[in-house]
């Protein structure tokens, strides 16, 4: 069976949406505000700057702790540095959603549950669909 270049047009254009839609949600996932207090970048530079001291001082129990604690810190903050620039995979997110909303179905409301923020949303042109929310 021989499948019609329109057809493998549309499966090519249907794969690289899903692409789209899989960066930008990972993306959001990425810069997802983590849960409960969070500590600033002062402090933590702060402790790590205690954290040598203390360390050279302790018995080895509370030593491996302690580095432990620093080896923490330390890949926080190299964690705080690499911020994704979600900007540009929201845009191609945006050139695509209505689209592929309609052709797969996804609701205003799922979009939504996801993390994808109204806003973004509403320059995609989803439409809020008060029979799916």
């Amino acid at each position: 069976m021989m499948v019609s270049e329109e057809a493998k047009t549309a499966r090519a254009l249907g794969q690289a949406q899903g692409r789209t839609v899989s960066r930008y949600l990972t993306a959001l996932d990425q810069t997802k505000p983590k849960r409960g207090r969070q500590r600033s970048t002062e402090k933590m530079q702060a402790r790590i700057a205690e954290l040598p001291t203390e360390i050279a001082q302790a018995k080895p129990l509370k030593r491996v702790h302690l580095i432990q604690e620093l080896m923490d810190l330390e890949a926080e903050l190299s964690k705080e540095e690499e911020t994704v620039d979600i900007s540009e995979v929201e845009g191609e997110f945006i050139a695509i959603a209505a689209e592929y909303s309609g052709r797969k179905g996804i609701s205003y409301a799922a979009w939504r549950e996801v993390g994808v923020p109204a806003s973004v949303l509403k320059a995609a042109g989803v439409a809020r669909n008060r029979s799916s929310d």
